[in-house]
């Protein structure tokens, strides 16, 4: 029984190795200067995060988790690694460099300028990734 127990761990072990293996930590981004500094029009708008979740819900979560923990029924399926938007490092960036990576995309991450046209929409999609803070 106890080589038995010992066998499903280091078998649990191995699919986790594997999994983790396979996606890479994704490239620095270079961000333009201008959205480095610019400045979010719904910084202080409390409503617009419940219209950056419904925006996130259509289009995010399948990567990104629920919980933005890169941990989305797709996530696997990606060559890199989504992201922890709950990370300090995330959490660090401006509003928008977020709103940049987040609408323009590169790799993996797709380009949503055309789905996600609104600029009100793209900000309260920042302001709802930083409800993730840990």
């Amino acid at each position: 029984m106890k080589k038995m127990k010992f066998f499903i761990l280091i078998a649990i072990a191995v699919v986790g190795f594997v999994f983790t293996a396979q996606q890479k930590k994704a490239e620095v981004w270079k961000v333009p200067a201008e959205y480095k500094t610019m400045e979010n029009p719904l910084a202080n708008d409390k409503a617009s995060v419940n219209t950056g979740k419904m925006v996130y819900m259509k289009h995010c979560r399948s990567c990104h988790g629920n919980a933005g923990l890169g941990d989305g029924p797709k996530a696997a399926r990606l060559k890199t690694f989504p992201g922890d938007f709950s990370s300090a490092e995330f959490q660090g960036q401006s509003d928008g460099e977020i709103m940049y990576k987040a609408i323009f995309g590169r790799d993996d991450m797709p380009n949503y300028e055309t789905k996600i046209p609104s600029k009100k929409e793209r900000w309260a999609v920042v302001n709802y990734m930083r409800t993730f803070k840990k």
